[in-house]
């Protein structure tokens, strides 16, 4: 007989308020916790309805019960599927292991040095008063600078109007003090929002707990402000190794060198351009 284990739904006190008494803004940011995650895609479906997002062709992928595949111009939640077989000591009829999905809801990470920003050339990419990042859909050009510049690939342009659309964090809902439509259609509350630094604390905290319980590679991404890209407002706690989800072990913003670049790139200008005025007057001489 094959025993099924439900994850136990986890409940904290989280004032997901996005503003102070006094009005001020809060920094807030989602903690995703993969490890009870059902793979029921409400978060994709509620995401869907609450902003408006087209459907993304719903076709059969064959990777697992996966439809969507990746994170999209029209997929801005993805619930991703991963089937593994560990050994166990007891194991199955065919004495090969148990299987285990790993399931994660995957969205844009709100990058705290977000490479994306430093690359659009009107604006349209903007940080807001909550520390998250948005794409304003009446600016973008349709460039396209920024999906190479995001390290997660998560930028994408829509074919119908060739703008770059992306997960907002529900922005419109953090300035009337709602919580994001896909954390609120979570059953088990693998998705959580709140203010970022009580996320972090709640997020160490089962950490900690998980490996004690034998879970030894549980492990936090994203989670901290001296990583690559400063840390995100959108991080995860994982079951297994980052590029085991498709994410990169060590994240970087790709941006991190355009200082450098462009301070050489101008050096080299004016070394040039003196030169050439050098060769004029002696030529005149």
């Amino acid at each position: 007989m094959t025993t099924v284990t439900i994850p136990t739904i986890i409940s904290h006190d989280i004032d997901t308020r996005s503003h102070d008494a006094d009005g001020t803004p809060r920094q807030m940011g989602f903690f995703t916790d993969t490890s009870i995650c059902i793979g029921c895609k409400a978060c994709e479906v509620a995401c869907k309805e609450s902003n408006q997002v087209p459907d993304d062709g719903l076709h059969w992928t064959g990777e697992s019960y996966d439809n969507t595949s990746a994170i999209g111009c029209n997929s801005w939640r993805h619930v991703a599927f991963i089937e593994q077989t560990k050994p166990v000591q007891v194991p199955d009829e065919q004495g090969s292991g148990a299987l285990r999905w790993l399931m994660a809801s995957d969205v844009c990470k709100h990058c705290s040095n977000a490479a994306c920003l430093d690359v659009c050339p009107t604006g349209a990419l903007t940080r807001t008063e909550f520390g998250t990042v948005v794409v304003q859909e009446d600016v973008c050009n349709g460039c396209g600078y920024c999906v190479p510049a995001c390290p997660f690939g998560v930028l994408d342009k829509r074919e119908e109007d060739g703008r770059v659309w992306k997960c907002t964090l529900c922005y419109d809902r953090l300035k009337d003090d709602m919580e994001p439509a896909c954390a609120q259609a979570c059953p088990t509350k693998s998705i959580q929002f709140g203010e970022l630094k009580q996320l972090r604390v709640i997020a160490d905290e089962r950490v900690r707990r998980l490996q004690s319980r034998g879970e030894e590679q549980a492990q936090l991404y994203l989670s901290d402000s001296t990583d690559g890209v400063g840390g995100g407002h959108a991080f995860f706690l994982l079951l297994d190794r980052p590029e085991v989800f498709g994410l990169p072990p060590d994240p970087v913003v790709t941006t991190r060198g355009l200082k450098t670049i462009w301070t050489s790139a101008g050096g080299a200008a004016l070394t040039a351009v003196a030169a050439v005025a050098l060769a004029y007057l002696r030529g005149r001489a």
